[in-house]
């Protein structure tokens, strides 16, 4: 979905995770009231195979589509068909949107839609008091209740009288639309979720030509599933229209002021980073190749290159992760933009082939999209614990630049820096990001052609050394004096054969050398070319001169923001900073440390950049840190920051 809006002013968002009453509207005598809020935060839960998060997405895209802010949260079991009914097998996906600037998904829901018992009793601890909820009556029997550990059915014992419940008997009225429809039973549940879909739409004056022109292109095939959703989609509309138990819909007005002038869409990162991936190598005139080993959560990338053939892409499946990579290592030696996706697992079985591409000097791209670990920890859940592997998961001294995306729309232009970075160096470069990222979304600019930058690559041509004898030769690691990169060679090319492999090259020649000191230098000035990378100053925001500065790097950017946001709204002075180069460090950043008393280093992990900034600047960094697989609420951010500017 793409809209246009334009920004005249910057509009805080000082308290990101509350929804509020700003105005009504009166409607004629004989319809219902509009409220009009300037955010919301909602939630769809229920069994994985429910359809939650199908039935987000759409609610999403409809939103983008009618100018809000947003930000999204999806939140799914490891397994393809968790057991149904239980508090393992819930599916979640949860949509904060605005008529302002928004950074996070929100804290808390303002309102949940349960499909079962196990999607109330798992999300119920969420949700603060006054909270709507919505709950599918129909699926709250006995057995249902006890699998999940309800003595008594919560929507009558007196357990929900706290909030504002709305008990929806949405399998029948689904079923009841359907009748007409040549279904059995179970075919007809199925469309629940569009049931709740049409209800939530018309709560909060959700367009609906998307849907309907989505489930019309979904089902193509299948013209009756088509128009036995679209059935229920609407008596969802119509139900919320005509039932007493909801007198009152919503209003968010578009964030007219919240984005700058341009064409927007609404994009996940996983769906940035493929863009972005794409635009290097269309900036670069190369061809682009993915070699890659599906793996939970960077998937999505794999299938979204595979479906641009058109833009000279070509995407390899491989039978494992070290094929994979190996692959993309010999595109790129082949003179293609090589670049190889994984998680952190993966990055593990890729070592070797990352360090043999440090050896080699050819540019690659190695996304890493970190979820959740040990091993196999927790493939559907997010974590930033893979920073030190990335920076020192490798035998011998194998420096490779690391960047990270800070939010779902920032993949593109990191995807971008990186390679960047990997065509101007000749080096590998790993990517970080995450599962919080990959899988949520919010608006996304889409930038003119001029806007993006000049990557073309001149690749050797023929000799660039001149022997004693006065002999013109092609060295192959003859350096280029300002980035020490040396020359990328098109196999085949006449004239510049030249030795591949991971066994020590003679620096110049690029033959076989085990000559100690020529080792010595061969690792002097690998490390010396990562070191001279040329990446931007630190920004500051530090409005105040404050004392403190709470530092950050990935996807902790909206929480952090949000909860500076909060504290300087009631009266506290304290800096931000937030790092997308994380090796090389930013010039500047033992500058910027030097200037606050207290450093604040906020982590999905237990302190990683906090470690490399302790052991790089001596600074006494304190680390904030979370590992429970979700990304910071900005109220406990806040909370832990406003301790630390009193402490």
């Amino acid at each position: 979905m793409t809209s246009q809006v334009s920004r005249t002013a910057e509009q805080a968002d000082t308290d990101p995770d509350d929804g509020a009453v700003v105005g009504e509207q009166r409607r004629p005598a004989g319809t219902k009231d509009v409220r009009r809020l300037d955010r919301v935060i909602i939630r769809f839960a229920g069994d994985s195979g429910d359809g939650m998060q199908l039935t987000g997405d759409r609610f999403t895209s409809e939103t983008a589509s009618f100018g809000n802010d947003l930000s999204t949260l999806p939140n799914f079991p490891a397994e393809i068909r968790a057991p149904a009914g239980t508090l393992p097998g819930v599916s979640s996906f949860q949509l904060h949107f605005a008529d302002h600037d928004i950074l996070t998904p929100g804290d808390a829901p303002n309102v949940l839609v349960a499909m079962n018992p196990a999607a109330l009793k798992a999300n119920i601890g969420d949700l603060p008091r006054g909270a709507e909820i919505i709950v599918n009556t129909d699926e709250f029997t006995k057995r249902a209740m006890q699998k999940v550990g309800y003595a008594a059915s919560p929507l009558e014992d007196g357990s929900l009288d706290g909030y504002s419940l709305h008990p929806v008997p949405l399998t029948t009225l689904t079923v009841e639309a359907l009748k007409d429809f040549d279904l059995s039973r179970k075919e007809a549940e199925r469309s629940k979720n569009m049931f709740a879909l049409g209800l939530l739409s018309w709560m909060y004056h959700r367009p609906t030509e998307g849907t309907e022109k989505f489930l019309r292109a979904k089902f193509a095939k299948k013209p009756q599933i088509a128009e036995a959703n679209l059935a229920a989609y609407r008596a969802g509309w119509n139900f919320g229209e005509t039932t007493e138990d909801f007198a009152v819909s919503y209003e968010i007005a578009p964030a007219t002021t919240a984005f700058p002038p341009g064409l927007y869409r609404n994009i996940s990162g996983n769906l940035a980073l493929a863009y972005g991936l794409i635009a290097a190598s269309r900036q670069a005139d190369l061809p682009l190749f993915l070699g890659s080993y599906p793996i939970t959560p960077a998937s999505d990338i794999l299938h979204e290159l595979s479906k641009h053939k058109n833009f000279g892409v070509r995407t390899f499946q491989a039978e494992d992760e070290i094929a994979g990579i190996g692959a993309a290592l010999g595109a790129a030696f082949g003179g293609s933009l090589g670049v190889t996706t994984t998680s952190g697992p993966g990055v593990a079985l890729k070592s070797e082939t990352i360090g043999l591409a440090v050896s080699l000097e050819l540019p690659l791209l190695v996304i890493d999209i970190q979820r959740g670990g040990p091993s196999t920890g927790l493939p559907t859940k997010t974590e930033q614990a893979d920073l030190l592997q990335a920076m020192f998961g490798r035998n011998g001294e194998a420096p490779v630049p690391v960047i990270a995306p800070r939010t779902p729309a920032d993949c593109f232009d990191a995807a971008l820096e990186a390679a960047r970075i990997a065509l101007t160096y000749r080096t590998p470069v790993m990517l970080l990001s995450d599962g919080y990222l990959a899988n949520g979304s919010e608006p996304w600019r889409i930038p003119e052609l001029d806007e993006l930058p000049d990557l073309t690559v001149q690749f050797a041509q023929g000799p660039n050394h001149t022997l004693d004898d006065g002999t013109e030769v092609f060295w192959p690691y003859k350096r280029d004096p300002q980035t020490l990169a040396r020359p990328w060679a098109i196999p085949g090319t006449p004239g510049l054969e030249h030795r591949i492999g991971g066994i020590e090259k003679e620096d110049g020649t690029g033959n076989i050398s085990y000559a100690p000191a020529n080792h010595d230098f061969m690792v002097r000035t690998r490390q010396a070319k990562i070191d001279g990378i040329d990446v931007p100053d630190l920004e500051v925001d530090d409005p105040h001169e404050a004392r403190t500065l709470v530092l950050g790097w990935g996807s902790t950017y909206g929480p952090i923001t949000a909860a500076v946001r909060r504290l300087r709204t009631a009266g506290e002075s304290i800096a931000q900073a937030h790092l997308r180069h994380l090796n090389p460090f930013p010039r500047n950043l033992g500058t910027v440390l030097k200037r606050y008393d207290k450093v604040v280093i906020p982590e999905m992990n237990l302190g990683q950049l906090a470690t490399l900034i302790r052991a790089k600047y001596l600074v006494d960094a304190h680390s904030y840190n979370q590992v429970n697989g979700m990304p910071f609420k900005a109220e406990q951010l806040a909370t832990a920051l406003k301790e630390a500017i009193d402490g």
